[in-house]
This record gives C-alpha cells, sequence and structure tokens, in this order.
C-alpha cells in the first residue's frame, strides 16, 4: 500500500510539473498561407530549369514554417530530409552568442571584458587588441577586412566547410592588423566568433558544444549534434555546427519566445532582447558599407543586410531578425507574425530569396 502511495504522490508531482515540451507540435496552415506557399515552392521550382540563371537561383533544400508554436508547413528537397544534418555555417554564431549570454548570466565572464587579457601569450607587439566581448558579438573589434579565410575552406560540392590543417586561429586573429577603433565598424569577421568561443571555454573549462548541451540542447531534444573543434578541443564558433531543420526550428521558437520553454527560462529573456537588438550599421559580408548600394544594387531600406548587425545575429525587413548562413541558411524570427521560417539551401541570390518570402509567405501568415 506504501509503494502505491509513493507512486501516486510521484504521478501527482509529474502532473502538477510537466517537463517542457521538446517536440513542436503540429497545424494546419490557413487557405491563404497555403497558397502563398504553394506559389513559392512553385517559384523555387522555377528557379531551377535550365538555363539556371546564379541571381534568381533557389536551390532550396528544406523549408519550414512556425506559425503561433505549431508547425504548418514543411518540405525538403532532393536528398534532403527530415532526419538529415545540414551545415548551419554563420547559423553558427547565434549558438556561440547563447553560450555567451549564459556564460555571462553566470557571471563568469562581461560583455566588458577585454579580449586580450584573455591571450597573453597571443598579442603582437605594435598591434594591440583593444577589442571587448562586446565588440566581438557585434563584429566591430578594429579589423579593416575579414582575415577568415586564412584558416577556414569551403567543399562548395558537400555543403560543408571545415577548419584547415594546421591552423592556428588565434594566431591569425591577433596578428591581423587592427586598424579601427573597436565598437565603431563593423566587419564581418568569423574569427571572432571562434575567440568568444575559446573565452567560453576558458571560462567555463567546456567546449561550447558541451557547454550548450544541457543547458540548451538537452531540454530542446536536439540530439547529439556535430560542432567541429580545432585541434584544441575549442568550436570553432563562427561555423562548424550541424542540425536537422527541426532542431532549426526549436531555437527559432525559443528565441521568438524570449528564451522561455515550457516553465523554463533557458536563456535569460534580456539577453535574447540584446542578442536581437541593432547595435551596429552592417552591410552584406565582405562588402564596405560605403559600398553596399552600389554592390548589391538595391536600396538600402530594401536589403536585408543593411538593417543593422546584432550579437551574432542580423536585423532584417519588415522587424525582422535572423540567424543567417552562407548560401541560405536561416532562422528567421517575425515577431509581428508570431512566426519562425527556416530554410536550409545553397542560393544564388540570396536577397532573391528573401524576397520571395516577403511576397509570398509574410503577407499570408
Amino acid at each position: 500500500m506504501r509503494k502505491v502511495l509513493i507512486l501516486f504522490a510521484a504521478s501527482a508531482l509529474a502532473l502538477a510539473c510537466p517537463q517542457p515540451v521538446s517536440e513542436l507540435q503540429r497545424s494546419e496552415p490557413s487557405p491563404e498561407l497555403a497558397a502563398g506557399f504553394t506559389e513559392f515552392i512553385d517559384s523555387v521550382k522555377a528557379s531551377l530549369t535550365p538555363p539556371i540563371d546564379w541571381r534568381t537561383f533557389v536551390n532550396l533544400h528544406s523549408i519550414l514554417i512556425i506559425k503561433d508554436g505549431k508547425i504548418v508547413e514543411e518540405q525538403y528537397f532532393g536528398d534532403w530530409n527530415a532526419d538529415k544534418p545540414h551545415a548551419m555555417f554563420s547559423v553558427s554564431k547565434t549558438f556561440t552568442a547563447t553560450a555567451v549570454g549564459l556564460a555571462i548570466s553566470e557571471g563568469k565572464m562581461s560583455l566588458n571584458d577585454k579580449v586580450a587579457d584573455y591571450f597573453p601569450d597571443k598579442q603582437v607587439d605594435g598591434n594591440p587588441c583593444e577589442a571587448t566581448v562586446e565588440d566581438l558579438l557585434m563584429m566591430a573589434g578594429g579589423h579593416d577586412i575579414d582575415p577568415t579565410m586564412q584558416v577556414l575552406e569551403v567543399d562548395r560540392n558537400k555543403f560543408i566547410s571545415k577548419i584547415k590543417d594546421g591552423s592556428e586561429i588565434a594566431d591569425v586573429f591577433f596578428a591581423h592588423p587592427f586598424v579601427h577603433k573597436p565598437g565603431e565598424l563593423f566587419v564581418y569577421n568569423s574569427l571572432g566568433t571562434y575567440i568568444l568561443s575559446a573565452i567560453v571555454t576558458k571560462v567555463t573549462g567546456e567546449s561550447v558544444l558541451d557547454y550548450l548541451t544541457p543547458r540548451l540542447f538537452e531540454p530542446l531534444g536536439i540530439e547529439k549534434p556535430v560542432w567541429e573543434a580545432d585541434k584544441y578541443g575549442i568550436n570553432a564558433g563562427g561555423w562548424g555546427l550541424q542540425l536537422k531543420p527541426m532542431d532549426m526550428a526549436k531555437m527559432g521558437q525559443l528565441i521568438l519566445q524570449k528564451g522561455k520553454w515550457g516553465r523554463k527560462q533557458l536563456i535569460p529573456a534580456k539577453w535574447v532582447e540584446a542578442m536581437s537588438a541593432k547595435h551596429v550599421e552592417c552591410a552584406p559580408a565582405g562588402i564596405r558599407i560605403e559600398d553596399a548600394e552600389r554592390v548589391c544594387g538595391i536600396p538600402a531600406e530594401l536589403n536585408d543586410w543593411r538593417q543593422g548587425y546584432c550579437y551574432q545575429m542580423w536585423r532584417g525587413t519588415h522587424n525582422s531578425f535572423r540567424a543567417d548562413g552562407a548560401g541560405g541558411q536561416y532562422i528567421m524570427v517575425l515577431p509581428d507574425k508570431n512566426a519562425v521560417i527556416i530554410m536550409t539551401s545553397w542560393t544564388g541570390d540570396l536577397q532573391h530569396q528573401m524576397n520571395l518570402v516577403w511576397k509570398l509567405i509574410y503577407p499570408n501568415l
């Protein structure tokens, strides 16, 4: 009888304190969204019809739409499916920024920490690094151009990137000339994100992947993600994470909910707000701000890479913000529609892909 009472009490406690749901529920799209989604897919397929124009080429691998917390559209293309992880490229950066925010909330580091203090043996005479953690978060560490390709190679056939053999990433970062006052000029720089990853490892004793596993991945039901690390066990930070589209959807929904999942606050709400707020003027990676309108051929107000850079995320048009990776990997958060859009792809014109979303999907959400 005592065992029965214990079991009953345990069951009652479980019902009273339910665990956060790790899977997103599904719902039917509205007729308007279904029609817009069909037109979107037709446009994607039309872009693949020979002769292919690289400027309108939308090589979509997957798309998921989450509305009011439920999946309302989901489609995969070619060899891609729901169970196949996809390289995140720079979407990885948002997860590194999340780790930074969690480490700050635990009192292990701060936004104002001087980056050089964590790497005293890497400093180069005559080339002082004066950047703070916050400067690196907003891609304004003081470099004039991005040195990332000195250590990174991209396999465009396998849709992956990897660290070049023998690379000393921190050495390259600190040896590269610091030209500008930190915090003032946006220069997209994935090595800065690697440095953030290394700092998290220094202050926690764990890689970013291991640090995030019990705090983020496990509560979201994201199983054993893979993240490339260098020979020192430091995750690449700015690239190298592989996730399934559904994993991306959970992260997007978590961010939309200001870090809350079920009854648990996985990421401090203030950090989500800071991570998604504009901190600096920006332009597409590799393009100077003053050249952006000429190179891109569209006004700044229509360019989803000119709306401001956050902490390892981008502001977009339509009051949106997103995690964004090379080739068209997106976790798009749309607060005004209470929606999230996930895309993986290898696309020719990223703005064209976004424009299709704004034209055919967004108005019908």
